[in-house]
């Protein structure tokens, strides 16, 4: 069958190229044809140069004004080319392609299609596409171009090219679905869908396609779960444990009171625990609801009763805080709990160390990253496993570090926004817990959508809540500066902005390639208040607490998925002042601005 042909036997496809194929997954023309596209670009009509938003891929036609200018150095040559209609005159940008001087002819009418960004007030077309003479344009006009998941050295055309010749081969799929199910749903024909989805004629077909192969992945995906499902409820409770007294007096003595949201979920947890079955709970909140004391009352639980609890998070520094929040409650309030941290960046005396206490059972509570699944660990009677961040792990994720136990019970915790139905879909193999309500003294974030224009304006309001002692982040998308994207780096940001709002306030910056120790540093600095504004990568974006932040400037908003854009909120307003959010896009364009 064609599918099971070898990726490096399809024409045009050497030893090298089919290394970059097999970095994306892709070994088989059965692999490439349902690696789908991760977008579109669709080729509308050119616009007159008055015309072009900032932000978006449009089309411009004219005629080329002055000579073709190549300028800085051997690394980076840059070509601008300047195109004039009757509403302006527009400069387009190429990187490394020095060769296009010779391509142009002063006077010559030409087709560009390309982003359009602000380069110091002016507006420039970074990188387009070239098409002259500008008939070549028409062959593309209201098509839709697939966009495929690319690595360094693999181009979109290549891609496109191999996929065209597996279809040219391919033969036909038989269908899998019966037809009294495709015409209730009104669902395409198999291979129509599949060809559909890679080269679709138009819109219309584009979606036509893709509700097929959605409708056929989630009924592959809920029948597997269901099957999964059907299998652990059948599993008996070997870790019983009722709810210990010490739980009930630590509730009791805590600050604050639990609300009903929080009482009810931990009432069907302890219900869980004390069950004959084995508990398997997934638990959706809010940021800033309350789901981690939740949790860590069942690990308190689950040590008190004499068995061991772990809780995996995603990243080193939430990992570090879950567990710097564990064992200075077990400090302040007196329980005798031995709690230990295991993750990757730690000395390999220290992991022995770790291993050693887990392996006896001197540690009865174990927090940490991805360490606790390694084959190194062995836990002495492991009854209880908690992961953090849910939308962080798979399903087989939570299987392996299942595994290390006899049959622990498992909980699981997410703070990504899933309507209920979705929930129930995504999550088939657990029961379903919501906690939906804050904590009496948090106030809801107030949000804003602003462009790039309104920066100065963000950065008083920055100054005037620090002067009021609060705290301050700022997120961006990228650590260094690329010369394709036009996006903030945290680290030429910091330094701009430590010059903007001057000596007085202290701007820390934090991203994901700095080692353990620096990272801790920074978080440190800014948890005591030492440092007033920290500029982040998206390192922040998961269980970050510190409520003396009141401000979240995301930059580039629009290059953020919408659960990211709702973690990252959620690192204000945990704290009893008012917080704020503020999404600034370079974006003008609609679509974006709704979707923020």
């Amino acid at each position: 069958m064609i599918e099971a042909t070898k990726i490096k036997e399809i024409k045009g496809i050497g030893e090298k190229t089919e290394k970059l194929f097999h970095k994306i997954g892709i070994y088989t023309a059965g692999d490439l044809i349902r690696c789908y596209p991760r977008g579109y670009d669709v080729y509308e009509e050119a616009v007159p140069v008055s015309g072009l938003e900032e932000g978006r891929t449009m089309t411009v036609t004219g005629v080329i004004f002055g000579k073709v200018q190549v300028s800085g150095n051997a690394k980076m040559q840059v070509v601008s080319l300047h195109v004039k209609d009757l509403t302006g005159t527009l400069c387009a940008v190429w990187f490394r392609m020095p060769f296009l001087r010779n391509t142009f002819a002063r006077g010559g009418t030409v087709t560009l299609r390309g982003r359009i960004v602000n380069r110091k007030g002016r507006i420039v077309m970074e990188h387009p596409e070239i098409f002259y003479p500008p008939e070549k344009y028409e062959e593309k006009l209201h098509t839709l171009q697939p966009v495929y998941p690319l690595t360094a050295g693999l181009t979109n055309n290549a891609v496109i090219k191999a996929v065209k010749q597996v279809f040219d081969n391919l033969e036909l799929s038989s269908e899998t679905l019966p037809d009294e199910i495709r015409m209730k749903y009104g669902l395409a024909e198999y291979n129509y869908a599949l060809r559909g989805i890679h080269f679709p004629e138009d819109k219309e077909v584009f979606f036509h396609s893709r509700n097929r192969l959605v409708f056929e992945e989630f009924l592959e995906f809920i029948l597997a779960l269901r099957k999964l499902k059907d299998g652990s409820e059948k599993l008996k409770n070997e870790y019983v444990m009722d709810v210990h007294p010490e739980v009930l007096r630590f509730i009791g003595s805590l600050p604050f009171t639990l609300t009903k949201a929080q009482k009810k979920v931990w009432k069907e947890i302890a219900k869980n625990l004390a069950s004959d079955t084995v508990m398997a709970r997934l638990i959706q909140g809010d940021v800033g609801s309350g789901k981690t004391i939740v949790a860590v009352l069942a690990l308190m639980n689950a040590a008190l009763n004499g068995y061991q609890g772990a809780m995996m998070a995603p990243t080193e520094v939430l990992a570090r805080q879950h567990y710097e929040l564990i064992t200075g409650l077990f400090e302040e309030y007196g329980i005798p709990i031995k709690t230990v941290l295991l993750t990757g960046s730690m000395t390999a005396k220290e992991k022995r160390r770790a291993y050693d206490r887990i392996e006896c059972g001197l540690a009865k509570i174990i927090v940490g990253t991805h360490a606790l699944i390694q084959n190194a660990v062995n836990y002495d009677n492991l009854a209880l496993v908690i992961t953090d961040e849910q939308h962080r792990f798979g399903v087989r994720q939570r299987e392996i570090f299942a595994e290390k136990g006899g049959m622990p019970h498992v909980l699981v915790m997410s703070a990504t926004p899933i309507p209920r139905t979705l929930a129930i879909i995504l999550y088939g193999d657990l029961d379903i817990s919501v906690i939906d309500e804050l904590p009496a003294n948090r106030l809801p974030i107030k949000n804003c959508v602003v462009d790039t224009g309104f920066r100065k304006t963000a950065y008083s309001f920055m100054k005037k809540q620090i002067a009021q002692g609060r705290q301050c982040y700022v997120i961006c998308p990228m650590v260094e500066e690329s010369e394709h994207l036009e996006v903030e780096n945290v680290t030429d940001y910091a330094a701009t902005l430590q010059a903007e709002l001057g000596e007085d306030v202290v701007v820390d910056f934090l991203h994901g390639k700095m080692r353990q120790k620096e990272k801790d540093a920074v978080m440190d600095r800014f948890s005591m208040k030492i440092s007033h504004v920290l500029v982040s990568t998206t390192v922040v974006e998961v269980g970050i607490d510190v409520p003396n932040a009141t401000v979240m400037l995301i930059e580039n908003a629009e290059r953020f998925g919408l659960a990211q854009l709702h973690q990252l909120r959620g690192r204000v307003g945990r704290g009893k002042h008012q917080s704020y959010c503020i999404f600034m896009s370079a974006s003008k364009a609609k679509e974006t601005k709704r979707g923020s």
